[in-house]
């Protein structure tokens, strides 16, 4: 059967979704896509998977995607986060029979992303992206689409996806935000940019992001024009309670402190009587406190406020206090900023005298081999690695990194010649003679008769 392309991929294929649940790390594996499917997702994809790690540990394609396909969780699409054509498609081979379409993670922003140099980080990298895409459209025997970010101008996110789309991609999510927007800096999504990204491909389109519950979705759609909308935040939101622990502090600190399940029961008990007791004292005509459209207990959107918002809401600005909200900008250099994260404001009250500038961090001298900070204590001025090597060359001892090759070595050798002087008696009466000299000896006079 011939592989489907574009809208024929869509309608066919995909079966028309319109509803589509967004691939999360740690959250949308089997058991929550049958979850969302049974509430009407019509279209799933699993985690972000890594194409190097999937290509080369066969416990990691067992435990992310093979164990896991039933018939009951189509359709379905694979997403992986690569940056080399041959290793994406290699791991992309391996899982083609297991989905329906397999996707290009090109829109991840977390810096774990840019440390890997995978996700957004390869939005700058046209040429690369046009490799790959080419090679999985010729080597592959399902669709190739990918999911994307955004540019702050609407030009270059046009013919972004232009190319994307000329490569070979078949479908195109599109996320409407910058690499730079997220966590409290995540803002509004842009359905400008998805409308004009729409109007430009003849591929079909999904748009991620303002989606907070279900009219959101038939808005986006009419607005922008794309063929369904990708969603996160509008399954997790309705099957979760910690909007609640906003109002009730005490029960959030104590849910922070709980190392078992028992505990976190008897916490979901206590908020459960809590908010049974605040809606059997409403009064009519009563109106919520906490600034939400909806009583705290009535499920519904929350949106997490910004920097600005959060410092307003505490009544001064973020400077003065030196508070950052929940953590520093990753821009900003912790020597150079007032302003601190939570985790150091915490090590700080620990250690009133600890500095985080990085001017005071103290200076660590090269390996010779590689460049990491060496042993101080290594005889041949190198890192561990580089130590280990050499000594298990040489067959030599560092004790400043715990590396006895030569002494394991000598005691080995002496553990042989004791054994051989105990599987020869003859030898161990003759004390004045060398266990090795005398085992020469004795064959010799063997020899001899």
């Amino acid at each position: 059967m011939p592989k489907l392309r574009g809208e024929a991929f869509w309608r066919e294929t995909l079966r028309s979704a319109h509803y589509v649940v967004a691939p999360m790390v740690d959250q949308s594996e089997l058991a929550w896509r049958l979850l969302s499917r049974r509430h009407g997702a019509q279209l799933c994809y699993t985690p972000m998977l890594h194409a190097q790690v999937f290509l080369r540990d066969a416990n990691y394609r067992r435990e992310n995607l093979y164990g896991e396909a039933c018939p009951e969780d189509r359709p379905l699409i694979v997403q992986f986060c690569a940056n080399d054509p041959e290793v994406f498609v290699q791991a992309a081979l391996l899982a083609q029979d297991y989905c329906d379409a397999i996707d290009l993670n090109l829109g991840c922003p977390q810096m774990i992303a840019k440390r890997g140099h995978y996700g957004a980080f390869l939005q700058e990298e046209w040429d690369l992206l046009q490799r790959m895409i080419l090679l999985a459209n010729e080597k592959l025997s399902v669709p190739i689409t990918c999911k994307i970010r955004v540019f702050p101008e609407i030009d270059k996110t046009v013919k972004y996806a232009q190319m994307l789309e000329k490569a070979g991609c078949q479908l195109l999510t599109v996320h409407g935000r910058t690499k730079e927007q997220k966590g409290p800096l995540a803002g509004v999504a842009s359905w400008e940019h998805i409308q004009a990204v729409r109007k430009a491909v003849s591929i079909p389109v999904f748009a991620n992001g303002n989606i907070q519950c279900l009219s959101d979705v038939e808005e986006c759609i009419r607005k922008t024009g794309v063929h369904g909308v990708m969603s996160a935040g509008l399954t997790r939101k309705k099957i979760s309670f910690y909007q609640r622990l906003q109002v009730y502090q005490q029960l959030r600190e104590e849910l922070a402190k709980v190392k078992t399940l028992e505990g976190i029961v008897d916490v979901n008990r206590e908020l459960k009587l809590r908010c049974q007791e605040e809606i059997a004292n409403q009064k009519e005509g009563e109106k919520p406190k906490e600034g939400l459209p909806f009583f705290h207990w009535i499920c519904q959107p929350y949106i997490r406020p910004g920097p600005k918002e959060r410092c307003k809401e505490n009544g001064a600005s973020g400077t003065e206090k030196g508070v950052r909200g929940k953590r520093a900008l990753e821009e900003e250099e912790d020597g150079n900023s007032e302003l601190l994260s939570k985790n150091k404001q915490k090590k700080k009250l620990r250690n009133p005298n600890k500095s985080f500038d990085p001017s005071l961090k103290p200076k660590y001298a090269k390996c010779d081999q590689c460049g990491n900070p060496k042993g101080n204590k290594c005889v041949f001025n190198m890192c561990r690695g580089c130590c280990k090597k050499r000594a298990f060359r040489e067959t030599a001892d560092c004790p400043g990194h715990g590396l006895l090759f030569k002494t394991k070595y000598e005691k080995s050798l002496s553990w042989q010649s004791s054994q051989r002087v105990i599987q020869n008696p003859e030898i161990s009466r003759r004390g004045d003679v060398d266990v090795g000299e005398a085992a020469v000896l004795k064959e010799a006079g063997d020899g001899a008769v």
